[in-house]
C-alpha cells in the first residue's frame, strides 16, 4: 500500500479575520472531527444561548486530547480524496517562524485570510510578509465573511487588487483569489449560489490544484563531504545525499572548485547492504576515478547541474535567539551542512519584531527573538541554494562564540543589479516585457509601459500573472520570437524554458515575451505561425508588422489605466 500524499499548510491573517472559522470549517466539511466532539460543541453553544461556531471545533480538538485522544492541535489534519493536509499552527507568530527556520515546521503552501467587510489590515500585510520571509511560492488569497457585504463582486475585486499590488513589492504572487463565508459554507466545500459571478474553485478544489513539491531524491543531487578515509588503498569520500540520486558510473563535479570526476563505486558495509543506486537521506561512502584531494565542505553535484550557486556574499532572513545581539561588522561562525566558515553581516536591511510584527528599515542591531533580512559575507566562498529551492542546503545556523544563536534561510545572491525581467533555466535566459504595465499618461497624450518587476524568475518561480493592466490564465507558455524560447508557466510559477525547435504546442494560449496574445488555437495554425516566423526578417520592420497584425491580439489580456 503507498504512503498517500501530504502536503503541509499554514494558515495566516489578522486575528479576527476568521482563520479559525474557515479551519473548523474545513475540519466539518472533510468529517475530520469525531462526531463526539461536534455535538459537545453543539450542546455547549445551546447552553450558552450562542449559535454553532466552527472556530470551537479547534477547542474541541484541544479537549479530545486532554482526555488522551491523539490529535495534535499544532498539527490540524484533515483529508479530501486526493490527499492528506497538515495545517501548521503555532502559538504564535515567534514560535511560528522560529519553527519554520530551524526546520521543525516547512509549510509548502499558504492561505493569506482577509476580513472582507474591514478590507486589507496592517497585520493583514505583516502576515503577508512572513511569507515573503519564508519564500513560500504557492499562496491563495481568501477573502472570508463575503456574507458581511453582500456578497459584492465590486468590494471583492477593490480588496484583490488592493492586496495584489502590496504582494507584488514582496515577491508574493497568489495563484487564487478565493471569495467565500466560513460561517456560512459558501465556496468552502460547496459552490456558492450567492456569488454566481465567481467562476473559479471552492476552497477545497482548490487546495487539490496546489502542486506538490518535488521530493527530496527528485531534486537535484547534493552530496556534501562529511570526511574522507584512508582506507586499505581506497580513499572513501563519506557523508549524507541531502537531494537527489547518484549511481556508479555517474559524472560528478566537487565545489567549489569545480573539479569533475566519476564515481568508481559505491561502499557497502557489510556488503548484503549493496545498492546500485542511492538516495537522498542516506549516509554513504563512495570512491571516485581521480586522486583529487578532498576535504570535509566540499560539495558534489552532478557534471552538468549549474544550479548550486557558490559565492561569498547572499541574502538571507535570519531568526535571532542569542544571549547578545546581532550587530553589523563582527565575526561570527556559521555552518551549513558540512561546511563552516567566517562570516559577519554586511547589512541589517530590515527587522521585524516577531510578537508585534512591527518592522524597522536599516536597522543597527538585531534583538533576542527578532527576524531580520540581512546580507551575510563569507570568509570563503561557500555552496547554497536558495531555501524555496532546497531547504537542506538553503538552511543555516550562527554561532557567536562557543552557542548557536540564530538560524537563517537564504534567499538569494546579493548585489545582482538587475536590469530587465528574465526567464532563466541553466544556460539559457529569455528576457520578457509581459509583466509591464501600460499607463495613458493624460498630460502628454501617449501610452507609456512601466517595466514593474526588473528580476530574474527561475524553474519553479511564482510569477505575476495579474497586474493592474494585464491578467494571464494560470497555465500557458510564453514565445519569444526573436531569441527563439518558449517559457511554460504551469499553474502560476515558471515550469520550464525550452527552445522552441523542441516545444510542442499543448492546446495552452500562448502569448508573446511582449505580453500579447497569440491567435493559435490548433496544432495547424501553430505551424503556420512557426513557419511564417522562420521566414521572418527581424530587420524588415514592415514585415515585422505585417506579421504581428496577423498574429497578434493586443486587447486579449492587455488593458492601460490613465494617469496624470
Amino acid at each position: 500500500m503507498t504512503a498517500r500524499e501530504l502536503l503541509k499548510i499554514v494558515v495566516v491573517g489578522h486575528v479576527d479575520h476568521g482563520k479559525s472559522t474557515i479551519i473548523g470549517r474545513l475540519l466539518y466539511d472533510t468529517k475530520s472531527v469525531p462526531e463526539a466532539a461536534i455535538e459537545r460543541v453543539k450542546r455547549i453553544s445551546k447552553e450558552k444561548g450562542r449559535p454553532f461556531e466552527y472556530a470551537y471545533l479547534l477547542d474541541a480538538l484541544e479537549e479530545e486530547q486532554k482526555q488522551g485522544i491523539t490529535i495534535d492541535t499544532t498539527q490540524i489534519k484533515f483529508s479530501t480524496p486526493k490527499r492528506d493536509y497538515l495545517i501548521i499552527d503555532a502559538p504564535g507568530h515567534k514560535e511560528f517562524l522560529k519553527n519554520m527556520v530551524s526546520g521543525a515546521a516547512n509549510a509548502e503552501a499558504a492561505l493569506l485570510v482577509i476580513d472582507a467587510a474591514e478590507g486589507v489590515q496592517e497585520q493583514s500585510k505583516r502576515h503577508a510578509y512572513i511569507l515573503s520571509l519564508l519564500g513560500i511560492q504557492k499562496v491563495y488569497v481568501i477573502v472570508n465573511k463575503m456574507d458581511m457585504i453582500e456578497f459584492s463582486e465590486k468590494k471583492f475585486k477593490e480588496i484583490k487588487y488592493e492586496i495584489s499590488t502590496f504582494l507584488s513589492k514582496l515577491n508574493v504572487y497568489p495563484q487564487k483569489y478565493i471569495p467565500v463565508s466560513g460561517f456560512l459554507g459558501e465556496n468552502i466545500a460547496r459552490k456558492s449560489d450567492k456569488m454566481p459571478w465567481y467562476k473559479g474553485e471552492t476552497l477545497l478544489q482548490a487546495l487539490d490544484l496546489f502542486e506538490k513539491d518535488k521530493e527530496l531524491e527528485d531534486k537535484p543531487l547534493r552530496f556534501p563531504i562529511q570526511d574522507v578515509y584512508k582506507f586499505d588503498h581506497r580513499r572513501i569520500i563519506a557523508g549524507r545525499l541531502e537531494s537527489g540520486r547518484l549511481k556508479v558510473g555517474d559524472e560528478i563535479k566537487i565545489l567549489p572548485e569545480g573539479k569533475v570526476s566519476r564515481v568508481k563505486s559505491i561502499e557497502f558495509w557489510p556488503e548484503n547492504n549493496k545498492k546500485d543506486e542511492v538516495v537522498a537521506g542516506m549516509s554513504i561512502g563512495i570512491t571516485i576515478e581521480d586522486e583529487f584531494f578532498n576535504k570535509r565542505g566540499e560539495v558534489i553535484v552532478h557534471k552538468n547541474d549549474n544550479t548550486l550557486y557558490v559565492s561569498d556574499t547572499f541574502r538571507a532572513n535570519l531568526f535571532w535567539l542569542g544571549k547578545r545581539n546581532l550587530v553589523k561588522n563582527k565575526t561570527y561562525k556559521l555552518k551549513l551542512v558540512t561546511q563552516e566558515t567566517e562570516c559577519e553581516i554586511v547589512s541589517i536591511d530590515k527587522v521585524i519584531d516577531a510578537t508585534t510584527l512591527e518592522t524597522v528599515e536599516n536597522a543597527l542591531e538585531v534583538r533576542t527573538n527578532d527576524v531580520a533580512e540581512v546580507t551575510i559575507k563569507t570568509k570563503e566562498k561557500i555552496c547554497f541554494d536558495e531555501f524555496k529551492a532546497n531547504s537542506s542546503t538553503g538552511r543555516f545556523v550562527i554561532v557567536d562564540e562557543y552557542d548557536v544563536s540564530g538560524g537563517g534561510i537564504i534567499s538569494g545572491l546579493a548585489n545582482l543589479k538587475e536590469e530587465a525581467t528574465k526567464f532563466a533555466k541553466d544556460d539559457k535566459e529569455m528576457i520578457v516585457h509581459c509583466f509591464d504595465e501600460y499607463y495613458y499618461s493624460l498630460s502628454e497624450d501617449l501610452i507609456r509601459k512601466h517595466p514593474k518587476y526588473k528580476k530574474t524568475f527561475k524553474v519553479g518561480d511564482a510569477v505575476p500573472i495579474e497586474g493592474e493592466t494585464y491578467s494571464y490564465p494560470e497555465s500557458f507558455d510564453v514565445i519569444d520570437i526573436v531569441g527563439k524560447l518558449v517559457a511554460k508557466i504551469r499553474k502560476g510559477q515558471l515550469n520550464d524554458l525550452v527552445d522552441i525547435d523542441q516545444y510542442i504546442y499543448s492546446e495552452l494560449p500562448i502569448i508573446t515575451a511582449d505580453g500579447f496574445y497569440l491567435k493559435v488555437n490548433s496544432i495547424d495554425e501553430f505551424k503556420d505561425f512557426k513557419n511564417e516566423l522562420v521566414q521572418l526578417q527581424k530587420n524588415d520592420n514592415l514585415l515585422l508588422a505585417m506579421f504581428a497584425n496577423k498574429w497578434y491580439d493586443i486587447s486579449a489580456n492587455k488593458s492601460f489605466k490613465f494617469t496624470d
